[in-house]
């Protein structure tokens, strides 16, 4: 694994480091709380003016050519920032489906426009007491003249009154993996919206099907497949968003370390408190590896099929188990609306959770151990 980053992708993090810094401070992130749009006018220019939201995009429809290590670098800087927005739902779920599963003129129609943010895409997965399997996904498509009829209801829509469609999970057949992909207009008949409160005070909505029709010509390929990819995909970009997240709230704790003082001295000079912050430098370093690993396998070409999950599993926890330790320096103030330190352990709990939970990644994972397990047991004898 070669992980010797180049002069370019130094520039990179440098200029989305900068970006954030300027558009996605902790006070953009507390307006945004349960914004109805969820989205800094501010900080998602820049992104199009930078072009970060093609980053996902292939080079024949205007991409600019980033490999997964770059854009775990951006992703990390993001998570720095907390940064709030649908870039995540639309320029990486749903684009990445879209450039997997689209025929040739929903791609050359959609991917430009995604790109370019001209278009928002939502994807609409998540079911009521339903779970991340293929299973979990109950929603009927009825085939008909006019094409599919679907009627149910999902939850976490993250962004969807942003949105100007909808990337719909929706059940074709009985099988196990009979699990199709439909583009719905968030304006047509039928759709409707409902926002959700969070534990990350974000922008979530329930959106409820109701005889909505959706023309044949918006059925994407490779059902289930596709969406298994992507979902990789997705989680090595999440991972890489937690590990900044977490950086940043242990250097907001550092500095509140030194600055707060007890018995005339600064806290962090207590060997408890400074074994605490050890502790979470030393947790969130082995995540950032574990990232740039994941990464560096996308790049080459690599099986991501146990490394995307367990980038995600570790990594999400230790940006949960990091902030907890920065919650407990901060002492009672930590845990008050009027501290930033709060913002970060809240949506670190809600990462955990969202796009694949603790148990779904280890089902993932453990499917790979298993499989692979003639191969694992072998090698060490190998002559």
């Amino acid at each position: 694994m070669d992980l010797n980053f180049t002069e370019e992708q130094h520039i990179l993090r440098d200029m989305v480091r900068s970006m954030v810094e300027d558009h996605s401070t902790t006070g953009t992130v507390r307006e945004m709380e349960h914004d109805e749009i969820g989205i800094p006018a501010g900080l998602w220019a820049q992104m199009k003016d930078m072009g970060l939201l093609s980053i996902m995009l292939p080079e024949e429809y205007g991409g600019i050519g980033l490999d997964m290590v770059d854009c775990a670098l951006i992703y990390e800087e993001l998570g720095r920032g907390l940064a709030p927005g649908p870039h995540f739902v639309s320029s990486v779920i749903s684009l990445g489906a879209i450039a997997r599963g689209g025929s040739e003129d929903q791609k050359s129609e959609l991917l430009p426009q995604l790109g370019s943010g001209e278009l928002i895409v939502a994807p609409a997965w998540l079911e009521p007491g339903n779970s991340f399997s293929p299973e979990g996904v109950q929603m009927r498509a009825v085939a008909g003249d006019k094409g599919f009829t679907l009627n149910g209801v999902k939850r976490h829509v993250f962004y969807a009154k942003a949105a100007h469609k909808l990337l719909v999970l929706a059940r074709t057949g009985d099988a196990v993996d009979a699990v199709d992909l439909f583009l719905v207009d968030i304006d047509a008949p039928g759709v409707e919206l409902e926002q959700q409160q969070s534990m990350a005070y974000d922008t979530q909505y329930k959106v409820t099907f109701n005889d909505v029709t959706v023309p044949a010509a918006n059925q994407l390929e490779g059902g289930w497949a596709t969406w298994h990819q992507v979902l990789l995909d997705g989680c090595i970009l999440q991972a890489a968003f937690a590990v900044g997240a977490a950086q940043k709230a242990l250097d907001i704790t550092v500095q509140y370390s030194k600055e707060r003082e007890q018995f005339d001295k600064p806290i962090g000079s207590f060997q408890a408190l400074a074994h605490y912050m050890a502790d979470a430098q030393v947790e969130i370093t082995g995540a950032q590896v574990l990232v740039w690993e994941a990464a560096w396998a996308h790049r080459e070409g690599k099986s991501i099929e146990r490394l995307a999950p367990m980038a995600k599993l570790f990594c999400c926890n230790a940006n949960r188990d990091a902030t907890a330790k920065c919650e407990q320096i901060h002492g009672g103030y930590g845990f008050t609306m009027e501290y930033d330190i709060q913002l970060f352990f809240r949506r670190a709990k809600q990462q955990q959770m969202n796009w694949l939970d603790s148990r779904a990644l280890e089902d993932l994972i453990s499917a790979d151990v298993l499989d692979n397990a003639e191969i694992t047991i072998a090698d060490p004898f190998k002559v």
